[in-house]
């Protein structure tokens, strides 16, 4: 395996392009917007800069990482002859099997077809291609660069080669693969996501504010984040997009979303991406200040 493409060029899929790229890969990165490439391929710079200035990697790994990645705004023109395409866009089902139909179509019949999505159902994004047995999960987590943990999700055809194949080049990123079964919300966020839910329930409800919800959950859990900081580092608009498969994938009402989470989102109070959710981050050194604190 040499060759992958990686379609989103968001805060996932450069992190997912980076982490490739650093350890050999040949990577295409794809994105139907040259803005979101540009962008994408700035924070990878940012990113490497900051581990040479921690002497975490040479100015010669930053230029054999960065020599690696070429940019393309299709997706057929950019996962022709790949090993490998991982699926890092929008948590929504609808772009998702879009993306997949493209693959099956564009890409070579050895290729697996991974997808990083975090509660979407794996085979059902496997139903949309004629490959199900070369579908999988590859649940990375952020910031991908420094997370250790990858969710490795089989679909209901999902071959035992092609996991095999993914948990091996998972340990060769350098990273823990850990298997899961294809349940709405795998393990990760379908434990993360309720706490997120309700220490937002907690604030709805007047039990405490903000800083001291996270207070405690930082000092008395020791938690390196408080799950409001959290939701603003992962995205309201994602956090409230994986409460709602979570609801709709077990019909449970302990899965519903907080109300006040479901208005946020509405007003546009995203967390960092839009300056504002639980915290303010009005100037860019507030929002790398928390990037920074999780990332260490």
């Amino acid at each position: 395996m040499k060759t992958v493409a990686v379609i989103g060029a968001g805060t996932m899929g450069n992190g997912i392009a980076h982490v490739f790229a650093q350890n050999g890969f040949k990577v295409n990165l794809i994105d139907i917007s040259e803005a979101s490439l540009e962008a994408g391929l700035a924070t990878i710079v940012k990113n490497l800069d900051r581990m040479v200035a921690k002497e975490k990697i040479s100015e010669e790994t930053k230029a054999n990482t960065l020599s690696n990645i070429g940019t393309y705004t299709s997706v057929t023109d950019g996962s022709k002859n790949v090993d490998l395409a991982v699926e890092a866009a929008t948590e929504s089902l609808e772009l998702k099997l879009d993306i997949f139909r493209q693959l099956d179509a564009a890409c070579a019949n050895h290729t697996i077809l991974a997808t990083n999505t975090s509660s979407i159902s794996i085979t059902q994004i496997a139903a949309a291609t004629k490959r199900p047995e070369k579908v999988i999960g590859m649940h990375f987590m952020n910031p991908v660069p420094i997370i250790q943990l990858v969710e490795i999700i089989r679909g209901y055809s999902t071959s035992d080669e092609t996991a095999e194949v993914i948990m091996t080049l998972s340990e060769n990123l350098g990273k823990t693969p850990t298997e899961v079964n294809d349940y709405s919300g795998f393990v990760a966020n379908r434990i993360l996501m309720p706490m997120i839910n309700e220490a937002i329930e907690t604030l709805y409800n007047g039990v405490a504010g903000v800083h001291e919800i996270d207070t405690v959950m930082k000092l008395g859990m020791a938690h390196p984040m408080g799950p409001l900081q959290l939701g603003d580092f992962i995205g309201l608009d994602v956090c409230l997009s994986i409460m709602n498969v979570l609801y709709d994938g077990f019909k449970n009402p302990k899965y519903a979303p907080c109300p006040l989470l479901v208005n946020m989102v509405m007003a546009g109070k995203l967390g960092i991406k839009s300056g504002e959710g639980f915290y303010d981050y009005s100037t860019s050194r507030k929002a790398e200040k928390v990037a920074a604190q999780f990332s260490q």
